[in-house]
């Protein structure tokens, strides 16, 4: 680009989301576009795989082929500075090492992965091959790893919540979000981890009904604020309060779990 083409880019943050397109619009990259969106960062975005998906299970997925997705990320750095990036469901091996060879450079924006290995109606979206993988080359990129705490169980071999983050942040990345949606109490409790151990947990009343794409909100609200400069331990506080509020207003669109309500929440 020449002088005379030189332009200022927008001051607005930009989200780089990989992931799986649902379409009923509950998770995925439709739930980052629109996490993005209410929290002021625009998203671009680079798709994994196609699902065959409603608001109760996963019925079908078809990867990305990696060169595709390759072409999709190699584009968009070539023209957007990108601030942040976040990934969700990977769907296959191949694509999980294009991920880790174009993102994982030490000059690398933050990278959030969410971990998505099952659908909420139950349906298994990765094998052990591909949890082998996302544990040898894609955690110790990661700025901040949110499983919930059978999928963290599952990528640690451990069961405690305090003994998976031990084991995750072991294997290189710097901070764990365990999530306690799944678990059969009164209260969710959230506990964020670095190497050290435990650096805070928060509880939230548990809402009385199940949500489709509430971890990719998480996930991708975290990533969006780490995008506008806020602090790892601020955007995970502030990514909770948004993501509660969104569950809170979620709407029963469909048959299966409810969605939740990213835009014009109040």
């Amino acid at each position: 680009m020449s002088e005379t083409e030189e332009r200022s880019f927008a001051d607005t943050p930009v989200l780089l989301a990989v992931g799986g397109h649902d379409p009923c619009g509950g998770a995925g990259i439709q739930a980052d576009i629109e996490t993005a969106a209410a929290l002021g960062v625009h998203a671009v975005t680079a798709i994994t795989c196609l699902t065959i998906q409603d608001t109760g299970n996963v019925h079908g997925m078809e990867p990305t082929p990696p060169r595709l997705l390759r072409r999709q990320i190699e584009a968009l750095r070539a023209d957007i500075p990108i601030d942040c990036c976040k990934i969700g469901l990977i769907g296959s091996i191949e694509v999980a090492w294009v991920l880790a060879e174009l993102l994982g450079a030490p000059d690398s924006p933050p990278l959030v992965l969410d971990p998505v290995l099952a659908a909420g109606g139950g349906a298994n979206l990765s094998g052990q091959g591909l949890i082998e993988t996302i544990r040898r080359v894609l955690i110790p990129l990661c700025q901040l790893l949110t499983p919930n705490l059978p999928e963290a169980r599952t990528l640690s071999g451990r069961s405690a919540p305090g003994d998976c983050a031990a084991e995750l942040t072991r294997l290189g990345c710097a901070h764990v979000l365990v999530t306690g949606g799944h678990e059969e109490t009164d209260r969710v409790v959230n506990r964020l981890y670095d190497a050290n151990g435990l650096l805070n947990e928060w509880e939230w009343p548990r809402l009385p009904h199940g949500y489709h794409g509430s971890g990719c909100t998480l996930a991708s609200a975290v990533a969006a604020l780490l995008g506008k400069g806020i602090d790892l331990a601020n955007a995970v506080e502030q990514a909770q309060q948004f993501t509660w509020r969104t569950l809170a207003d979620a709407m029963q669109l469909g048959r299966g779990q409810l969605i939740p309500k990213r835009l014009d929440i109040h």
